[in-house]
């Protein structure tokens, strides 16, 4: 037998799957419809962790992004209330409802972030609750009898809340948002950005652009690297939308619940003391309205996705390899790990 004749068949079993015409309707084109029947019977998941300095208006803003008051503002405090000495975590959670699709929504506060004197490790509460979100679901992962549906409480979003200082990011939230960049999705928005000028916004964004680069610190949504695929015109558009989103970082916000009368209608906003009315819808006011179709329009899904898929990965990998490494010198036993010791010091 040639060897041409061996190599004939294994070249043909290399091909892949050929395209077949039908020649009636099958009815298998109803599997998108299937899958949203199915999908909608119960509540899709997502959980926000925000993250910045009392008074920022972080409840209030999250409060406007849902149009639901699903948080209480913290920075309301009585004078009789404890001083807050280390970062709290505060969940909240509710199930909302808009044309049919559930959402359970959880909102994760970190108030006393950056609030005292001496800040030192505040962010350690924050990491650690994070991590522990992870390491929860890892557990009920590999349980044997696992449950059906795991129910997930990793958080797919932070919402990095940073002060319209107007100069430039404070040493503190630099180094806690690279931490968090590690292991979280990031997204960085500049609170109460109406007290400031247009002008002092837009240097104050280039000037939090370039440390973000300088100090690589790696904000969502990210930037894909598979330069050499053969993109699709979908492909092409999602990532120009992708570098839209990234070049509009940090998102200077404003957030309100309350309605204020424009031309007649109302409109969420608030009038300033020169009565001038801000309206958070207003693109021209603030970047609100880009912040929420980011977060709930386009990228939602893949925020959970990026979560699943990078982060928790990630954290999953190191895990399992660590188990690995210390059942492996479990075994090996202690005369022998002693004895593997002395070769290599020797």
């Amino acid at each position: 037998m040639s060897t041409a004749a061996v190599a004939a068949p294994a070249a043909a079993q290399q091909e892949g799957p050929k395209k077949v015409p039908l020649t009636g309707y099958v009815g298998f084109d109803s599997l998108p419809q299937q899958i949203e029947k199915k999908l909608l019977k119960r509540p899709f998941t997502f959980n926000v962790l925000l993250v910045g300095r009392t008074g920022l208006g972080k409840s209030t803003l999250v409060n406007t992004l849902f149009s639901a008051h699903l948080i209480d503002s913290k920075s309301a405090k009585k004078a009789a209330d404890p001083t807050r000495q280390t970062t709290e975590i505060v969940n909240v959670t509710h199930v909302i409802e808009e044309n049919g699709v559930k959402l359970k929504l959880t909102i994760t506060d970190t108030p006393g972030y950056g609030d005292q004197v001496n800040n030192e490790n505040c962010w350690d509460p924050i990491l650690k609750y994070i991590r522990e979100q992870y390491s929860a679901y890892l557990r009920k992962e590999l349980t044997p009898t696992r449950e059906r549906r795991i129910p997930d409480t990793r958080v797919h979003c932070v919402l990095f809340f940073i002060a319209p200082t107007g100069h430039a990011l404070a040493p503190l939230d630099i180094f806690v948002m690279k931490r968090l960049s590690e292991i979280a999705n990031v997204v960085p928005v500049i609170a109460k950005s109406d007290s400031l000028t247009m002008e002092e916004r837009i240097a104050f964004k280039r000037r939090i652009k370039e440390e973000i680069e300088f100090h690589g610190i790696r904000t969502y949504p990210y930037v894909e690297v598979e330069d050499d695929l053969v993109l699709s015109d979908a492909e092409r558009a999602e990532r120009a939308l992708v570098q839209q989103i990234r070049e509009m970082i940090p998102f200077a916000v404003v957030g309100s619940e309350r309605n204020v009368v424009v031309d007649g209608k109302p409109v969420r906003g608030r009038r300033t003391r020169g009565n001038f009315i801000i309206n958070v819808e207003n693109e021209q006011h603030c970047e609100f309205g880009a912040l929420r179709n980011f977060l709930t329009r386009t990228h939602l899904q893949d925020l959970i996705e990026t979560t699943s898929q990078i982060h928790y990965e990630t954290f999953r990998t190191r895990q399992l390899l660590a188990l690995k490494e210390s059942t492996s010198i479990a075994n090996r036993g202690p005369a022998e790990s002693a004895a593997g010791s002395t070769q290599v010091h020797h």
